[in-house]
């Protein structure tokens, strides 16, 4: 008998001990790693021992799910969690309780760039209900990055003041996001929503984006970019760029904009270049937008200069072409609610522009349209671009 007591302990203490390293299970809540949840303690160490563990499920058990529970609150330092160690079946991330960044500013001290971190990992999941909170109104780098995350899916949370913009995704392929509710302060400085670069087929829809610049920021290499029924205001519109800093050879093509409305934000349909960059922005689509008292409705600016007065006139820019704008109906807050800036060299070709009906918010205000070095064609457009060929076509390719 003693011995088959033995025995059965030896095999309890295995099973535990294969339990909690995450050979034999596929829920992992951070309490059970050592988080406490009351959000002044932090929880950092905890959420990666969970992580960790996680990632050394076995493919044969089932895709593992890291749970951060409700009605508890999170406090985490500036955070990575690699996929170095995971398989290709990913991770899963439930957040139903809220996590929040360091009230003190000294966490971040040395070189941060982010305050979470998500690196190296295939089919990562993250969803759920909860929150995460930067805290950025006590300290103004990115709330959430993810970089080399292909087969990403994001849905469902809300993302409160981060410090700088509230989601990077960087070098990533095949991503969705959806669902969401990003906010920061009008006020708050480059407070992007989400910013891609390097990264192609992404999806984002179904979200409502309010914060104190761009409510999506389309950098250097973005492809294949689809977004549907976005509401974005406050904030500084949809945006292509900005490409060509600092002499900087950058692309960005096949982006497609559709369904998205613009509520007091200081642009609509933007597309900005750096003077002396060189690259391309092309293959560009925006339609069906509604606009309510937008500054700059549609823009392309080859003379950004990130709100400075300083920047060196240069014979080379970022070529800008093959860009469509259909169906825009709503109002301008500025005299000038459609702004074609572009440089002499290469200049912006092929704009295309139909179903235009743009009004000013302001009673008695009459508005018009600036052009500059552009060429292409419009039809019922209000108000008209001067520089651009008028038609009487209704159908368009791009």
């Amino acid at each position: 008998m003693s011995y088959v007591l033995v025995s059965l302990l030896i095999f309890y203490i295995i099973a535990s001990s294969n339990f909690s390293l995450g050979y034999g299970q596929t829920t992992f809540n951070v309490l059970d790693y050592g988080a406490v949840g009351n959000g002044q303690i932090d929880d950092s160490k905890a959420f990666v021992k969970a992580w960790n563990a996680s990632c050394l499920t076995k493919a044969s058990k089932g895709t593992p799910t890291l749970v951060i529970p409700a009605e508890k609150t999170f406090l985490l330092q500036p955070t990575i969690f690699s996929g170095s160690s995971s398989s290709n079946i990913g991770v899963r991330v439930e957040i139903l309780g809220k996590i929040v960044a360091p009230k003190n500013p000294d966490a971040w001290k040395g070189c941060v760039e982010s305050w979470l971190s998500f690196g190296d990992v295939t089919n990562l999941i993250i969803y759920g209900t909860g929150e995460i909170n930067g805290q950025g109104s006590l300290w103004w780098s990115y709330a959430l990055h993810f970089s080399k995350c292909n087969n990403l899916e994001l849905s469902g949370l809300t993302h409160v003041d981060s410090p700088k913009g509230h989601i990077s995704i960087t070098h990533s392929n095949n991503v969705t996001i959806s669902n969401l509710h990003i906010r920061a302060p009008q006020t708050s400085p480059n407070t992007d929503g989400i910013d891609i670069s390097v990264s192609s087929h992404v999806n984002i829809h179904d979200s409502i984006i309010e914060t104190g610049d761009d409510c999506i920021a389309l950098n250097n290499g973005s492809s294949f970019i689809n977004i549907t029924n976005i509401a974005c205001g406050p904030g500084h519109g949809i945006s292509v760029g900005s490409l060509g800093v600092n002499g900087s050879y950058q692309t960005a093509e096949e982006i497609y904009v559709r369904n998205c409305s613009f509520n007091g934000t200081q642009n609509g349909a933007r597309i900005k270049t750096w003077q002396g960059g060189s690259g391309y922005a092309r293959k560009i689509l925006f339609e069906h937008i509604t606009l309510i008292a937008v500054n700059h409705p549609i823009i392309i600016d080859q003379h950004y200069c990130n709100g400075r007065h300083d920047c060196a006139n240069a014979t080379r820019a970022v070529n800008v072409s093959d860009v469509t704008y259909n169906d825009f109906q709503g109002t301008s807050s500025s005299k000038e609610a459609i702004v074609f800036n572009c440089t002499q060299t290469p200049g912006c070709s092929n704009i295309v522009m139909k179903q235009i009906n743009i009004t000013s918010a302001i009673q008695s205000q009459n508005i018009s349209a600036y052009c500059s070095n552009a060429n292409g064609t419009f039809s019922t457009t209000v108000p008209q671009v001067p520089c651009l060929l008028k038609t009487n076509s209704t159908s368009f390719n791009l």
